[in-house]
């Protein structure tokens, strides 16, 4: 049977002086310390064996307990936190003003002494509370590691902007990535790319990629037992709350600012910064993406890579960080290795049964007529549907959020699933971009005036170096006021182009309609 390991001494030098003193002391009370104990701890603490007996006699004079005196420090007084609260961590400043109120003392202390008092009261995570609030105060917190779990126990879940700029369709955009890590192996199992923010769709199509097993979906996936997730609203939304309850999967919401409790999937937010977007051209955080006088990216467009290459570049590094990378935490092993080496049992789910729980449910049953199925204003139809319109069939509707182009429909009796369905009336890709364009010179066109008219209602003042009343600057002559003024009053809208576009004048009223208005003063015959 192994012995117990004795406890590892004491760093503070004053605790272990304490220490010898002590049993010095005890020795001498037994009349058994000699001149050998003395020169010992002497040698140990660099002293001589005057000053070891100095030491054997403060503990008599404290009950047998050495204890030193210390020296002598300069405190904060309340007045000087609340200088430093105000000036919000400027020592400096604070110094300046409690010496000018004369809240030093007499004679005043010396700055470097503040400084170093401050310094010595404050920890650094105060310190920076005063500087930056308490976001930056988080940066100094001390987080424990969860403890070591198994495969498809707890993943973790979010969303990280793109640090680069891509070309879609010859504009640019920074992509998202949504993806889902499981926090035992770090496996990457699934993800969804969008080019702008993501919504629940960009969830379900990351859970979809996540939960599926082989082809294009990777060897990793399965059904987790939980998944954490911050309190962005595309999580947060009943359907992807719906779609969890129908895995068996519990939801868990992280409380607001607490990043440290899903900190897997963060560090590969961290990781895909630092060990692919900085080797992209259009790296936005690089020191030459600083935009020059105009404020234009000195990125141009041909040098970007296209949205679909972009798709590509993150999905290989996706495959390089579960079976190439080495993780420390994982005892230097790969994502895939530690995924492997866990003989956890996994939960699947076919294909069909993930496709439906991941879709929104339009509402009451729909029929099928022989235009289709009518659904937000337009027809959907499918091959399927040939024999049997018109015959008062009614289906369950269930699509993918903002995906409108194509729509599942399921039996409203029985609830199988009966068959995709298109919109009869889909309009092509040139026309998409095409309408695009045109939305997108309508809100420049209109923000440009926005901006015009902004600029001509600021007021600029004239700048003073004295103390003096405001002048103002941008005043206009007595005729140019005047001539605007009568712009604007005599300038009458287009109800019919601006109000509403189907709104027809009214037609004149005839005589009769009219009634004549009662006199202010009536006849005293027809008042009695």
């Amino acid at each position: 049977m192994m012995a117990a390991r004795p406890d590892p001494p004491p760093k503070d030098v004053t605790t272990l002086r304490q220490r010898a003193v002590n049993r010095l002391y005890h020795r001498q009370q037994q009349r058994q310390l000699t001149t050998t104990d003395l020169k010992a701890v002497s040698e140990v603490f660099g002293v001589t064996t005057r000053t070891v007996r100095r030491w054997i006699d403060n503990a008599a004079a404290h009950q047998g307990i050495y204890t030193p005196k210390g020296r002598s420090h300069f405190t904060l007084t309340a007045p000087m936190h609340d200088a430093l609260v105000r000036w919000c961590g400027n020592a400096a400043a604070a110094y300046r003003e409690l010496h000018r109120e004369k809240q030093l003392g007499t004679p005043p202390t010396s700055p470097a002494t503040f400084h170093r008092a401050v310094q010595r009261e404050l920890s650094p995570g105060q310190r920076t509370a005063l500087r930056q609030g308490e976001r930056g105060r988080r940066h100094h917190d001390v987080h424990r590691q969860r403890p070591a779990s198994f495969r498809n126990e707890a993943w973790e879940t979010d969303h990280v902007e793109a640090s680069v700029w891509v070309n879609l369709h010859g504009q640019r955009c920074k992509p998202w990535i949504t993806w889902f890590v499981d926090h035992a192996s770090c496996v990457i199992p699934g993800a969804a790319i969008t080019p702008h923010r993501p919504s629940t769709d960009a969830v379900f199509a990351a859970v979809r990629d996540a939960v599926l097993i082989g082809g294009h979906h990777r060897p990793f996936g399965g059904v987790p037992k939980l998944v954490r997730v911050d309190r962005g609203r595309e999580f947060l939304s009943e359907a992807v709350d719906n779609a969890f309850k129908a895995f068996g999967t519990h939801l868990i919401v992280l409380p607001p600012y607490t990043p440290h409790l899903k900190g897997t999937v963060e560090s590969v937010n961290a990781a895909v910064k630092h060990t692919l977007f900085k080797g992209m051209p259009g790296y936005t955080h690089a020191p030459t993406s600083i935009r020059d006088k105009r404020g234009r990216s000195p990125w141009k467009l041909d040098d970007l890579v296209d949205y679909e290459t972009f798709i590509t570049i993150v999905l290989d590094w996706i495959d390089w960080w579960n079976n190439d990378h080495t993780i420390a935490r994982l005892h230097r092993r790969t994502p895939a290795q530690a995924w492997a080496g866990d003989l956890t049992p996994i939960d699947t789910l076919d294909a069909e049964t993930l496709h439906t729980y991941t879709l929104l449910r339009s509402g009451p049953p729909l029929t099928i007529t022989s235009k289709g199925v009518r659904f937000h204003d337009s027809y959907y139809i499918a091959d399927w549907m040939l024999g049997h319109a018109g015959a008062g069939e009614q289906v369950h509707l269930r699509h993918a959020p903002h995906h409108y182009h194509r729509v599942e429909l399921y039996d409203a009796r029985t609830g199988t699933y009966r068959g995709p369905a298109f919109r009869s009336d889909e309009m092509t890709d040139t026309e998409a971009r095409a309408l695009e364009t045109s939305r997108r010179r309508e809100a420049e066109h209109y923000a440009t005036k926005l901006t015009r008219a902004r600029r001509n209602t600021s007021a600029r003042y004239a700048a003073t170096s004295t103390p003096a009343e405001p002048q103002r600057l941008n005043r206009l002559s007595a005729p140019q006021a005047a001539g605007e003024i009568r712009t604007h009053e005599t300038r009458q809208p287009d109800a019919a182009s601006e109000a509403r576009p189907d709104l027809l004048p009214r037609p004149r009223p005839t005589a009769g309609h009219w009634t004549k208005p009662l006199p202010d003063n009536p006849p005293a015959s027809e008042t009695t």
